[in-house]
């Protein structure tokens, strides 16, 4: 086939998860549901941290940012494939695409990284607990953010960089419901092995060493944790990371399930609906982790509900 310079390509057709038209509105009331209860419940968190002066501590700020992480994540491919599937089209013009390949390289990276300064952040609270709000000051705090944002800005520049040294041929059908970069590269027609080079060791290192970080991190914790004298103390101490750790197994347990399926599985499609897991099931369900785990963010929401009832004019007639 006679292949085509990158800047002559206008639009990719992005085949989603099913060609079946019977499905469509199905999928796009499960899709539509689930990213409004993502945005919904992360923004609550958001809401909940920056509202509570209780709240205000270095584990609920990198919490709130991790939520408006996962926010983006969603935000960056469910809409797209929501007004494909109300509108019957397929297609994603070339900007678009590559709009999603940077966003979501981006917020996933920075995502991995939040999770890396949260383990670190629990390493500290249970290892040096007197010493904690010396060592995790607001500037430290705000800096690791800052640190983790940069980082993954230069990991998003160079997936960019990936894909703008390409020749595409002329299909341009992803069989996938967002732009994602492994699809892409099977569309070029030039030579990628440096670029799958290339990929590799981006992952390995914005992926790779963040979760060498938090497994560091649980060592030191899991010694520390041991070294306690009571039950009591040992349980009240994992209690403090429990949410963070299955926050953890999820997305990583999931964003390596999906890598092992695409390798396994020779269907690209199959591969498609297993990326649901990380990019719409995980973000919805770390707000529910967090606040069913967490009796000061179910306090904190309580408190804001009962202000919120307070001052709705009927309702706080009927309570006087």
């Amino acid at each position: 086939m006679e292949a085509q310079n990158l800047t002559d390509v206008s639009e990719f057709l992005l085949l989603g998860l099913s060609d079946d038209p019977d499905l469509q509105p199905l999928l796009f009331g499960l899709f539509l549901s689930m990213y409004l209860v993502t945005v919904l419940g992360n923004l609550l968190i958001i809401l909940a941290v920056s509202s509570d002066s209780q709240l205000h501590t270095p584990m609920y700020f990198f919490l709130s940012n991790l939520s408006l992480a996962d926010i983006s994540i969603s935000t960056t491919t469910i809409p797209k494939m929501l007004v494909n599937l109300q509108t019957h089209s397929k297609s994603i013009t070339y900007a678009g695409c590559l709009a999603q390949v940077t966003l979501f390289s981006l917020f996933g990276c920075l995502e991995s990284l939040l999770l890396t300064v949260m383990a670190y952040d629990r390493l500290v609270a249970i290892s040096h607990p007197l010493h904690y709000l010396v060592i995790m000051n607001p500037y430290l705090c705000g800096l690791l953010v800052l640190v983790s944002f940069s980082i993954s800005v230069l990991s998003s520049l160079l997936h960019s960089l990936v894909m703008s040294h390409v020749t595409f041929c002329a299909d341009v059908e992803i069989p996938h419901f967002f732009c994602d970069l492994s699809q892409l590269l099977n569309l070029v027609c030039s030579d990628t092995s440096a670029n799958n080079i290339l990929i590799y060791f981006i992952g390995t290192i914005f992926g790779g060493i963040p979760l060498s970080g938090i497994l560091y991190s649980y060592s030191h914790i899991i010694s520390s944790i041991l070294r306690v004298s009571t039950s009591g103390g040992r349980y009240k101490a994992f209690s403090t990371c429990a949410s963070h750790l299955s926050v953890v197994c999820l997305f990583y347990g999931t964003g390596i399930g999906v890598y092992l399926s695409s390798t396994v599985s020779s269907s690209p499609r199959k591969a498609a609906v297993a990326s649901v897991m990380y990019t719409v099931v995980t973000p919805m369900l770390n707000p529910f982790i967090y606040s069913l785990r967490n009796k000061d963010i179910k306090s904190a929401l309580w408190r804001i509900s009962a202000k919120y009832l307070m001052s709705t004019p009927m309702l706080s007639f009927f309570g006087s």
